[in-house]
């Protein structure tokens, strides 16, 4: 016999009489380790199962031929392949500009949304001020009031701005900025941008669990509140901030209520992507010079393909922010 078979049976040997000694609580906790282990494995094929299956049957159906559409005997494997289809999405979605357009966008707004409400969630964690729980109150109403309440009033403010009545005294009348991305700026940069109140409560509780001896330390070394701000609290806040920012990327990526209401003069993609369906008849007849009527099936099909083209983007920044995306939720977990 061997010298690694002699060792493998010691082994066995030694966990049997181990778990004779244990009066057979070492099998048991063996047995509910391995039960455990397999379940938890099961969850997690079934959660990314769950979120991986949708992506690839959008992929697998926009790489089909318009035939394999209505073959029964086609599944998820297509029988005719083409990569005309996304051509077509392209070409719907004003792709190049729409994307580009919806990248700035994006960008522009979630670094204006992190700056003010970084600011006021600080604020709030670290200073009294009069009303402050009737303030903080009103953060938690943008958290439960949907913004479609204020559609109206945003629509009639941004329509006829003005600021204390300095615009019409001087000019005679007001600015429409509605189709202009300054309103959106201007409602980031006041904390009343999509989802804002969300972001001031995530970094307020942050900064309430800081303990206040770092602050202390600065200020009798000479630092400024500004200064301690900066130096000490941003950068340890930096995993909170990054997962408040990319929350504010995503929801503003495919964004439709905000965008339609001041952002009507630009080719954002979630605009372009919900009103396909539209358009796809004129480009259709355009294309064979004749009236057509898209089918239910392949409108489908070029939706699903729309959708698939939006997730990408957001996919490719998750894979490279994952790590700080972990952390923060690791640090929010152990913080007392």
């Amino acid at each position: 016999m061997s010298k690694d078979n002699t060792v493998f049976l010691g082994s066995r040997a030694n966990f049997w009489d181990r778990n004779r000694l244990s009066e057979g609580y070492l099998l048991k906790k063996t047995i509910g380790r391995i039960c455990i282990s397999v379940v938890r494995a099961l969850l997690l094929f079934g959660l990314c199962f769950m979120i991986i299956q949708p992506l690839l049957t959008r992929f697998s159906k926009g790489i089909m031929e318009e035939r394999d559409l209505y073959d029964s005997t086609v599944r998820l494997l297509p029988r005719h392949v083409t990569l005309d289809n996304y051509r077509i999405v392209f070409e719907l979605t004003s792709f190049p500009t729409s994307m580009l357009n919806t990248f700035w966008t994006s960008l522009l707004v979630s670094v204006c949304q992190i700056i003010s409400t970084t600011l006021v969630a600080y604020g709030f964690a670290r200073y009294e001020f009069p009303l402050k729980k009737f303030w903080f109150a009103c953060v938690v109403l943008l958290i439960i009031v949907p913004p479609q309440t204020i559609q109206t009033a945003l629509y009639m403010n941004f329509v006829n701005f003005d600021i204390l009545g300095l615009f019409k005294l001087f000019t005679g009348s007001t600015i429409n900025l509605r189709t202009s991305v300054l309103p959106y700026v201007l409602m980031s940069l006041t904390c009343m941008g999509l989802k804002n109140g969300l972001y001031i409560y995530m970094l307020r509780q942050y900064f309430k669990g800081v303990p206040t001896s770092l602050e202390e330390a600065a200020y009798v070394d000479g630092c400024g509140t500004m200064h301690t701000f900066v130096k000490i609290m941003l950068p340890d806040a930096f995993p909170t901030i990054a997962s408040c920012f990319l929350f504010s990327f995503v929801w503003q990526w495919t964004d439709l209520f905000y965008t339609r209401n001041f952002l009507s003069s630009y080719k954002i993609y979630s605009t372009e992507m919900s009103t396909i369906v539209s358009r796809m008849a004129r480009y259709f007849a355009t294309e064979q010079g004749t009236a057509v009527v898209v089918p239910d099936g392949r409108q489908q099909q070029l939706i699903s393909i729309a959708v698939l083209v939006c997730c990408i983007p957001l996919i490719i920044l998750y894979c490279f922010t994952q790590r700080t995306f972990v952390e923060s939720l690791a640090m929010s977990g152990s913080k007392e």
